[in-house]
């Protein structure tokens, strides 16, 4: 059974490049220069899965994938974005409005191909599920499981999107995530209640406990010098900032992220911020990532600060188990300094 796409874009060209990646999977296709004939069309025809353009002129992607939601016989159809915008408003705002998933532009045929497949099966999968034929359930779910891994992937994607907009703030934050990934797998790794999928989870997301920073004003971000109080109040406002952009998405890895990036600046005894969580309400995403953050802060070098050596930051953080840091992770920082401090080099 072949799939039926319709691909939306004001571009011919950008529909034609689309269509001839896509023509090796024997799909169907449909096309339409404008939101309006875009909705037409799927009010005339069945479809299985729309690409659609952000940047339009009248109707926008974000406005057709609104009205497409809104409709009840055609809202189950996945929507994924066609963009040249890479920016966190852009992605939290396309979740918000119901896509599923991002692809750049210019196309790359591999990833197209691949993340195109993946929601096309995911969303036959939940087709067929919702029949009563119970000897095709089985077979589906097995198939769904398969499709759902690939999912995952997808959205590890939209967290390397992500990610790599991070590394554009500062020459030094690229370094300082990735450290911070690796921190918090360790972490996770030796920790008895979490399981090897949160760690993977942990590992991918790490890297955006800084996300909201791209919302601070450069002057006050890579200030060479201390903050003044009310410099430090807009700094703060980072995780809040964070919340906003990750909270309303629909994904697991999207909303590890949320958690990471709104409480990693929590404090073990509730005098964190932004909201003053105390010990175990702080989720353990937020406490891992915590520790690990201030370790590396505290031995990496900034333009307002010199590094501290490995052992004067060690010192820090066991000082301040159970007053700033989960006494039980400081506990595995401990057991594991030398390979914290191994991590700390690269």
């Amino acid at each position: 059974m072949n799939y039926n796409i319709l691909i939306v874009d004001d571009v011919p060209d950008n529909i034609r490049v689309a269509m001839n990646i896509l023509k090796d999977d024997s799909y169907d296709f449909s096309f339409a220069k404008n939101g309006q004939i875009a909705l037409e069309l799927l009010d005339e025809q069945n479809c299985d899965l729309v690409l659609l353009d952000i940047m339009m002129p009248g109707m926008d992607g974000y406005e057709v994938c609104e009205k497409i939601k809104s409709n009840p016989r055609i809202a189950d159809i996945p929507v994924i974005f066609l963009t040249a915008r890479t920016d966190v408003d852009a992605l939290s705002r396309g979740f918000s409005v119901g896509a599923i998933d991002f692809i750049t532009k210019p196309f790359h045929s591999d990833e197209l191909l691949a993340r195109v497949k993946t929601h096309l099966e995911l969303f036959r999968a939940k087709e067929l599920l919702k029949n009563n034929n119970l000897s095709l359930q089985k077979e589906v779910k097995i198939e769904q499981e398969r499709v759902l891994e690939e999912i995952f992937q997808s959205e590890i994607n939209t967290v390397r999107i992500l990610t790599e907009l991070i590394e554009t703030v500062s020459d030094e934050t690229g370094k300082h995530i990735k450290r911070v990934a690796e921190y918090s797998k360790l972490l996770a790794h030796h920790h008895k209640n979490i399981s090897q999928e949160d760690e993977d989870i942990i590992y991918y997301v790490s890297p955006l406990h800084d996300i909201g920073k791209m919302a601070v004003p450069e002057h006050i971000l890579n200030k060479n010098g201390s903050l003044t109080e009310e410099e430090f109040e807009v700094m703060k406002e980072h995780t809040s900032k964070a919340h906003r952009y990750l909270k309303i998405a629909n994904s697991e890895i999207l909303k590890a992220a949320d958690i990471v990036a709104y409480e990693h600046h929590e404090k073990w005894n509730g005098t964190g911020y932004p909201r003053g969580l105390k010990g175990e309400d702080i989720h353990i995403f937020g406490r891992i990532v915590a520790l690990a953050d201030v370790f590396d802060a505290l031995t990496a070098k900034r333009v307002y600060k010199k590094s501290w050596t490995p052992a004067e930051a060690a010192e820090y953080i066991i000082e301040h188990g159970n007053i700033q840091f989960d006494p039980y992770l400081v506990e595995i920082f401990e057991e594991n300094l030398d390979a914290f401090i191994e991590i700390s080099k690269r």
